[in-house]
Formats: C-alpha cells, sequence, structure tokens
C-alpha cells in the first residue's frame, strides 16, 4: 500500500500540488483470505474547517479480483493534511479500514 508514499510519526502521507490530479490505490490482497473478495469500498476525506479549497475526488472504485481499491483525488489547500480513508466490506461480511494523509504543497519547479 505504501508505493510513494512517506511515513511520520501519525502514519503514511504523500505529498501532492494543488493543481495534480492524481489516483492512489490500496491493495487489500494480503489482508483478504483466499475466496474471499471486496464486495464494497467507500472512501472518505476529512473535512478541514474553513477550507477555501477542499480535496475532492473525480472518481473512486475496486477490482474484485485483485483486491484493490482505487480513489482519483485533486485539489486541497497548500500547507493542510487531508486524511482519506477507505472502507471495506468483503464476501465473508468481514468489514476493515484503512487511511493514509495527502499533505498538499507546491510542487512547481
Amino acid at each position: 500500500m505504501t508505493t510513494g508514499f512517506l511515513k511520520d510519526r501519525i502514519g503514511n502521507y504523500i505529498q501532492q500540488d494543488p493543481q495534480a490530479t492524481l489516483d492512489y490505490t490500496i491493495d487489500w490482497g494480503e489482508w483478504i483470505a483466499v475466496n474471499n473478495v471486496v464486495v464494497t469500498s467507500s472512501w472518505g476525506i476529512e473535512s478541514i474547517e474553513n477550507d477555501n479549497t477542499p480535496m475532492t475526488t473525480s472518481s473512486n472504485g475496486f477490482d474484485p479480483l485483485l483486491s484493490t481499491t482505487y480513489i482519483v483525488l485533486s485539489g486541497g489547500t497548500v500547507g493542510n493534511h487531508y486524511r482519506i480513508t477507505n472502507t471495506i466490506t468483503t464476501t465473508n461480511n468481514l468489514t476493515e479500514e484503512r487511511y493514509f494523509r495527502i499533505f498538499i504543497m507546491d510542487r512547481s519547479a
């Protein structure tokens, strides 16, 4: 799950420019048992009070054959951290949640 992510004492995060639109994938394959697949996936984006440019999603979904979920994110206010949470349910009615953070920074050259 952490390809391209950095880690601090709070957890995983990645830097994203406020002008970028990027997709993020979580691989649930090591957690899900054989003959059990993702049947629902929901995403949440932490809201930040008085955020003039909140982070938004343009699409999200999952691939039950690969046991992966994805979200496409854009926007955000420079200097803010956003907590992105993914909650899944499997065919065996197991539920789990994972999160990572995105730190918005101006990445222009």
